[in-house]
């Protein structure tokens, strides 16, 4: 007797539970994902997210967060690798992408990805460098970089806010907050100079955003969150540094980082101003 075909394929919003499987198949295709980034994700956009299923069984995947009324970013394209070829991952690009309307869509693609990225009303921005190694801790930490926690949040928000297309308050709270998550700040003369955020991944511990006036503030704050991920056990530190700040890749080589894997930043269309001068490290290729 033969066997029954398989039905078609069948996207839908994914739960926070859901996610759980995809972050597996984000750490299969190398992507070092945070092991408590899920929360805050769906904090910004609960229904942000889907997957795709054929017979009740998930195949792909994608999230279209919705940042305000025109940006939107988009991330977590995957398709299980045994399930790849069929069209499941265009499908499931066409029916999440709707979420976001009319907003300018941003995204980060592999090279592979961008040609058909570019297909799709995408264009490139700036390329992004993952850079990752050891930085020993041979110094005490700036007495001038402080947690995160002891600093105004609407300081805090209104320096990301510069270095963001689009405010995001929903997800920065419980960025700043999850348990695990070390956030810290630079304070010169009574204001945030920078700050940066790492946090405990499937390898190295993963820092961002990292985003500083300075070169010099950027530097210190990254020193003090490689000695914070001692504290969970990583003596290694991955940051992805794009290349629209020149200063972040000197940075880099300076502190002994290599670089491994390359993305580009890529819209649909215009955003507001951003001070690239401030980013030193994204907050996460799969969030913007």
């Amino acid at each position: 007797m033969p066997l029954p075909l398989p039905g078609p394929l069948q996207v839908s919003p994914a739960t926070l539970d859901d996610w759980a499987l995809v972050r597996t198949w984000a750490a299969d295709e190398g992507w070092n994902p945070g092991v408590s980034d899920a929360a805050a994700f769906f904090a910004q956009d609960p229904e942000g997210f889907f997957l795709g299923r054929v017979d009740g069984e998930p195949v792909s995947a994608i999230s279209v967060v919705n940042y305000d009324d025109r940006y939107a970013f988009l991330g977590f394209y995957l398709v299980r690798p045994d399930r790849r070829g069929l069209g499941h991952g265009l499908a499931t690009w066409r029916a999440a992408l709707a979420h976001a309307g009319d907003r300018t869509v941003g995204l980060d693609g592999v090279p592979a990805q961008q040609a058909n990225y570019r297909r799709s009303g995408f264009s490139t921005a700036y390329r992004t460098a993952r850079y990752v190694g050891e930085i020993p801790v041979t110094a005490a930490v700036a007495p001038d970089v402080v947690p995160a926690a002891r600093v105004d949040p609407a300081a805090i928000a209104a320096y990301d806010d510069a270095c963001h297309p689009a405010g995001r308050p929903r997800f920065l709270a419980p960025w700043l907050t999850t348990p695990g998550h070390r956030a810290l700040a630079r304070i010169v003369d009574g204001r945030p100079t920078g700050y940066g955020v790492v946090r405990p991944a499937q390898e190295e511990a993963r820092v961002g955003p990292l985003f500083a006036d300075t070169p010099a503030d950027a530097a210190a704050l990254l020193d003090a969150l490689a000695a914070e991920a001692r504290a969970f056990g990583s003596r290694r530190i991955a940051v992805d540094m794009p290349e629209a700040n020149p200063a972040a890749a000197r940075l880099a080589r300076e502190r002994g980082l290599e670089p491994t894997f390359e993305t580009a930043r890529m819209y649909t269309g215009p955003i507001r101003p951003v001070a690239h001068e401030r980013i030193f490290g994204v907050t996460t290729l799969e969030l913007g």
